[in-house]
């Protein structure tokens, strides 16, 4: 038995590698096909717009082994991360020399697979290896500094040259072509076998390859040598594309300070917000970035939270809430406790989740893959059949056919069609987490726009989770005195309702005195003293046992018990003097999401463990279908009777209680302001809790979904007009390469347009 027969699945290893140069799906179909005939590697999934691959290995393949394939092929790669199970990045990995000490002689660094100038690249310092892929967080060098750029300028000189040469000195014009062809020829043959000798024998650098060469042997030499240039320029302008594709989602780590002031020894020093511990006490002053997810110890003020959450509207917080990393401190002072390390805070675990979405593939995307597997090699026989059938069966010219054949040829890539899905779902991911609507992965995001049905939970969901005062009723004296006294029995105490109580008695801006002798009554109430007064705070039936209540005001109870509202009854020296009414009221937004989603064709309904009488004054108040008093497993048969009748369901939820009918849902959406459930639990989540978000996400899907149909046809459409004009005649190598290079392009900057799209 091997040594590998004794690993187990458990004991398998997943490291994640950056990786410079690639910029369309064949990129990453080179390298998935390099990595999977490596021994020991399981699983490639590789992200183009991250520029990321992540490898399942065993723990004995090195990572020289991992990553000299994707040299060889001519992409950099960066410091690896080793992930633990739920994808969280431990200690960057220096063991490997994905950056250092292999031997790149060959290898240009910032290659896309469609080839280089390789000679010179290792005294390059593997191609800014050291400065862009060091550190992830750093964004790409600006494309005219890239390799890509310097080797399409030295094929344009030497296009340039081979022109004037041949003006000049005629006898020799077709050796100058021939060298200045071989400027931009020779990086991409190198590549073209690279990738045949990896398992991709179809590459677009071979059927580059043998076009110009064949354009050479049948005398077309200057074209051949002015496609390669445009094929070159085209590629840049890949690379231009997807990097602004990828420093979309890469911005949010910009948003991190470099530093924060801690609180040690009675002072403040500076520390780099990176190594911030869990405890630590930061300092942050009006104007700062907050260095890291915690809680106010002390102070208050308005923070723009638009950066993490894409919410506008600054929000007051003070002692006691949360706050995360990135958002923007207003005009107060803030004691913060630390609560998450760098690498753990909202911002890292919102680029990390779209990352590991990224690289997982939707329906779509894995159909389009299968197709271009066959594609290819199917425009390969094509342009073999265009070059030779009609010379050998009509009598037709080999030079006019041969060169109609290359021209076919170079219609065959697929990068465009390959492309045209993942920028799309890649931008789509990228525009819903910049404003809080987290997606994981294009099968969640191409599911949620065939969302039939959303089954939303109440508590803190629909309704804002905490009660608030919605009826004040004096029996005898002021509503205002009425609310004081009752505050002043409740001062100082942590029940929910206690402190909506004492809510109400500060947005009324009520001064409130502790009560004296304070007391609970068991299972009935509280009671205390007030200016000599004997108070107690009590439900209507324990204001019943003291005094007789008046038809009147027991019907005004029942009434508010009808609306699903919770009622006390304030007792005056044993007299009721009022009562107050709360409830848990719905989200401010709630309203507006659900007409939202009813004017885009989804049903929404409520599965709730509160009583009926509460979700009915709730759900009444909606719009939505109360199923009420449910316990964990008949929300999730609610959801799996639904499925049963062709509904595709979403579930919307905190994610705890909610467990099983989330992961029985189509789709399971956490609502949640950043925690670990809300990130980590559902297939969805939407940052800042609002009922509209679920909405935006089935907009943004469906939107996703129609950009891939346009980028589907632009690809294949484009393709289709430029085989029927070559074989035609009308159009030649030129504009063949061009169908190539602008059709990527073209599917590229259509992709682009999701991230400014707004609900």
């Amino acid at each position: 038995m091997s040594a590998d027969d004794d690993i187990t699945p458990t004991d398998r290893q997943r490291t994640r590698f950056r990786v410079g140069g690639m910029d369309c799906g064949s990129c990453a179909a080179k390298i998935e096909t390099a990595l999977r005939r490596v021994p020991g590697v399981h699983e490639v999934r590789v992200s183009v717009p991250n520029g990321t691959m992540t490898v399942t290995h065993d723990p004995s393949t090195a990572g020289d082994a991992i990553t000299a394939p994707v040299v060889r092929l001519g992409y950099r790669t960066g410091p690896a991360e080793v992930l633990t199970a739920t994808g969280v990045a431990a200690e960057p990995s220096h063991g490997t020399d994905a950056c250092r000490g292999h031997d790149h002689s060959h290898a240009e660094g910032d290659g896309h697979d469609h080839g280089h100038d390789h000679a010179h690249s290792h005294a390059h310092g593997h191609d800014h290896g050291a400065d862009e892929w060091s550190d992830p967080t750093l964004g790409e060098l600006p494309w005219w500094r890239r390799p890509k750029a310097r080797l399409a300028l030295a094929s344009g000189l030497a296009l340039g040259v081979a022109y004037v040469v041949g003006a000049l000195v005629p006898a020799v014009s077709q050796w100058a072509f021939l060298l200045a062809m071989a400027v931009g020829l020779v990086p991409i043959a190198r590549r073209a076998f690279a990738a045949a000798g990896a398992g991709t024998p179809f590459s677009i650098e071979m059927l580059m390859t043998i076009a110009a060469v064949g354009a050479v042997v049948i005398g077309a030499v200057e074209e051949a040598t002015a496609v390669v240039f445009l094929f070159l320029v085209g590629e840049l302008l890949e690379g231009v594309a997807a990097g602004r594709a990828r420093a979309s989602i890469q911005g949010l780590i910009g948003l991190m300070p470099d530093s924060a002031l801690v609180e040690s020894d009675g002072g403040t020093r500076t520390v780099p917000a990176s190594g911030l511990q869990v405890g630590a006490v930061i300092l942050v002053r009006p104007g700062d970035r907050v260095a890291a997810d915690g809680v106010i110890l002390s102070g208050d003020s308005a923070l723009d939270e638009a950066p993490v959450t894409g919410e506008s509207v600054p929000k007051r917080k003070g002692e006691g809430d949360r706050v995360f990393a990135g958002t923007i401190n207003g005009d107060g002072t803030l004691r913060v406790r630390v609560s998450a390390t760098a690498k753990d805070n909202t911002i890292a675990r919102v680029v990390r989740l779209v990352e590991e979405a990224q690289e997982s593939k939707a329906p779509t995307e894995r159909f389009i893959d299968r197709f271009s597997r066959w594609y290819t090699p199917g425009v390969v026989v094509v342009a073999a059949l265009v070059a030779v059938l009609p010379p050998l069966l009509a009598g037709g010219s080999w030079g006019d056919w041969v060169y109609k054949g290359l021209a076919v040829l170079l219609i065959g890539c697929p990068c465009a069609l390959v492309i045209s899905t993942p920028a799309a779902i890649a931008a789509g991911l990228s525009n819903g987490a910049r404003r809080g609507l987290l997606m994981k992965g294009g099968a969640v995001l191409e599911a949620l726009g065939r969302i039939t049905t959303v089954a939303f939970d109440k508590t803190g969901t629909l309704t804002e989770g905490r009660p608030r005062v919605t009826d004040v009723v004096a029996f005898a004296g002021g509503e205002r005195e009425l609310l004081a006294r009752a505050a002043s029995l409740e001062a100082g105490s942590s029940h929910p309702l206690a402190k909506a109580i004492l809510a109400a008695a500060a947005e009324a801006g009520l001064t409130v005195a502790a009560a004296s002798d304070t007391g609970a009554l068991a299972g009935k109430g509280v009671r205390g003293r007030l200016d000599g007064l004997d108070l107690a705070l009590v439900s209507p039936r324990a204001a019943g046992e003291r005094t007789p209540l008046t038809p009147e005001q027991a019907e005004r109870i029942a009434a508010l018990n009808g609306e699903g509202k919770t009622v006390s009854v304030l007792l005056v020296d044993g007299l009721a003097s009022g009562l107050l009414a709360m409830r848990d009221e719905p989200r401010a937004d709630a309203p507006a999401g659900i007409a939202a989603l009813r004017e885009a064709g989804i049903r929404s309904l409520m599965v709730t463990g509160d009583n009926a009488r509460t979700a009915k004054a709730v759900a009444d108040r909606l719009g939505v279908e109360p199923h009420a008093e449910l316990l964990p497993e008949d929300k999730q048969r609610i959801v799996r009777d639904l499925q049963a009748r062709g509904e595709r369901v979403a579930k919307v939820g905190d994610g705890i209680n909610d467990a099983p009918a989330l992961a029985a849902a189509d789709v399971g959406i956490a609502m949640g302001g950043g925690t670990d459930v809300a990130l980590e639990t559902a297939d969805a989540a939407a940052l800042h809790a609002r009922v509209g978000d679920v909405a935006a996400m089935v907009h943004l899907s469906r939107r996703t979904m129609a950009n891939i149909r346009q980028n589907i046809v632009l690809a294949l459409g484009l393709k289709a007009v430029f085989l029927v004009t070559t074989v035609a005649g009308i159009t030649g190598l030129w504009p063949a390469i061009l169908a190539d290079t602008g059709a990527t392009v073209l599917v590229t900057a259509n992709a682009l347009r999701l991230l400014s799209l707004r609900p």
